[in-house]
């Protein structure tokens, strides 16, 4: 069982896997495909049991970490790896994989694959779309319908995301890393100045994202060989409530940061394919959609790119950034 520990707000997963919640624009739904927005900084991350008297019950069982997001606002996860060792990891929404649709399960499966290889991938925005797309991740009380959880199993009494990663088998790669280790790093950092506890993920727009294959086989993977940690997602004032500390700001809109000129991303990754779509990812309906199937009128906005705003970034051979 590989230790979990939360350092500088990450998840560590054994010796060179971490994952971080990045605070970010939420893209527009309005049928367009959008380049990777930046980073906003980090969401703080919390441990359960650091907080244990003070988090609900149900949580004592299912520990792990936690952490705050306004209603309606997206995330990114950006991960941190080693290329000379590399790791499988599986991602879910309410018990729903992100990546092939299937429930969230224990065990590795190449058709359709429901696991992403850090490195390879450095980020994930969404669920996967296919032909090089994901939709948005973008968080949403529980009890409403919208969350993936909602729309695929027809509850929603999990919440949260679930992060699974297995290393690979005795063998396979270096058992210390190479002179010059080269280690992913987080895409560019822009610096800007309820009656449910808890959260889920629902989906809004298209961005311009690739889930690659797998590019070193199923059987590489030590499926005996894992840890995984449940993330809880509250809102502003319950982590308030828990912490005692302030919750970061909202983001600013996607116009908005637009108009002031600022970057958006897009990398050099034509040549490594993309994992196939799924057909049960995609039934799920976005926020936007949700509100006009209950007549709620919400205010869209699109966001005009100048192409010279869109900074083109490339993963060198050895997949370090």
């Amino acid at each position: 069982m590989l230790k979990v520990a939360v350092e500088n707000d990450e998840v560590r997963i054994g010796k060179r896997f971490a994952v971080s919640f990045q605070r970010t624009l939420r893209i527009p739904d309005d049928g367009k495909t959008y380049p990777l927005p930046p980073s906003l900084g980090r969401f703080p991350v919390c441990s359960v049991k650091d907080y244990a008297e003070r988090v609900p019950v149900e949580w004592q069982t299912l520990g792990g970490v936690f952490i705050p997001m306004y209603q309606r606002e997206a995330l990114w996860l950006g991960f941190d790896g080693a290329s000379w060792k590399p790791n499988a990891v599986q991602i879910a929404a309410g018990g729903i994989n992100v990546v092939s649709g299937e429930d969230w399960e224990e065990g590795l499966d190449s058709d359709p694959q429901n696991y992403i290889v850090c490195p390879d991938q450095p980020w994930l925005d969404g669920i996967n779309a296919g032909d090089g797309r994901i939709r948005q991740f973008v968080a949403n009380r529980l009890g409403e319908g919208y969350t993936i959880e909602a729309q695929l199993s027809g509850k929603e009494s999990l919440g949260g995301m679930q992060i699974r990663v297995y290393e690979p088998e005795p063998g396979r790669f270096p058992d210390a890393p190479p002179p010059r280790p080269n280690m992913l790093g987080a895409r560019p950092m822009m610096a800007m100045g309820m009656a449910k506890s808890s959260m889920g993920l629902g989906v809004g727009g298209h961005m311009r994202q690739m889930i690659y294959p797998d590019r070193y086989g199923l059987d590489t993977w030590d499926t005996e060989n894992s840890g995984s940690v449940f993330v809880h997602i509250i809102n502003s004032e319950q982590y308030r409530d828990i912490t005692g500390h302030a919750p970061p700001p909202t983001p600013v809109s996607a116009k908005s940061y637009t108009e002031h000129g600022f970057p958006w991303f897009d990398l050099y990754d034509e040549d490594k394919g993309t994992v196939r779509a799924s057909k049960k990812l995609g039934k799920v309906k976005s926020v936007r959609e949700k509100d006009q199937e209950r007549g709620i009128k919400t205010k869209q906005e699109s966001a005009e790119i100048k192409p010279g705003q869109v900074k083109k970034i490339k993963l060198p051979k050895s997949r370090k950034r």
